[in-house]
């Protein structure tokens, strides 16, 4: 069965990361605080990524461009939440780019839950 699970032992790493900031920084901050205190922790663990890294997404009436908050690894699309609750928008959003760039995973994280529930998304083939 853990054949299965997408890039588990990286999602692994990169969600003790994801718990650290979340312990040190509480539930308060804003979004670019939290990306900002991930981007050191990555570099200070040698994982490569990218940040806001932008992808083109075609859509029915014109061509949108779109912000992925990280690319870890060159594998892993991660969505960096701060708001009261996760809606279906979020989720469709992290689907749409994973739909353009081709990562299978896409991991989104919201902060400013009690206790942090990393969401994993499966890109759906399309």
């Amino acid at each position: 069965m853990d054949e299965k699970i997408i890039h588990k032992e990286l999602s692994y790493v990169v969600t003790g990361l994801l718990f650290k900031i979340h312990t040190e920084l509480g539930r308060y901050c804003r979004e670019k605080q939290y990306g900002d205190a991930l981007e050191k922790l990555l570099k200070k663990e040698n994982i490569k990524f990218e940040r806001e890294k932008e992808f083109s997404v075609q859509a029915i009436d014109n061509q949108h461009t779109n912000k992925v908050d990280f690319i870890i690894e060159d594998k892993i699309i991660l969505e960096l939440k701060a708001k009261p609750i996760i809606q279906k928008e979020d989720y469709y959003q992290t689907q749409r780019y994973l739909q353009a760039s081709g990562y299978k995973l896409g991991l989104m994280i919201n902060f400013r839950n009690k206790y942090l529930k990393p969401i994993r998304i499966i890109r759906i083939n399309s």
